[in-house]
């Protein structure tokens, strides 16, 4: 089963499988937005974004709104192109192909 191969260790995590799932479709996300829409507390996502931003597959851009801290995710070429890998590895082992 070659298609096992293209499974990415990245996107094993339902909560990393999540944060891509919305990144992809989404400009940017903010770290409230992100917890929000996964249910996820502070730092399981912390944890799960920080795993991802080694892997180069989101980038953190930190700034300041007016007094106020905002930090937004962003994912990147490389980690749309390999969730996009793994999406179909998934889809064709569900296929049974």
């Amino acid at each position: 089963m070659e298609f096992l191969e293209r499974f990415n260790k990245a996107f094993e995590s339902k909560a990393r499988l999540g944060i891509m799932s919305v990144l992809v479709v989404n400009e940017f996300l903010s770290f409230n937005a992100l917890k929000e829409l996964l249910q996820l507390t502070d730092g399981n996502l912390a944890t799960h974004l920080r795993a991802l931003e080694e892997q180069h597959y989101v980038v953190v851009q930190k700034q300041f709104i007016g007094r106020k801290p905002s930090t937004t995710y962003t994912a990147t070429d490389a980690g749309k192109q390999a969730f996009t890998e793994h999406l179909n590895a998934l889809e064709k082992f569900i296929k049974g192909a």
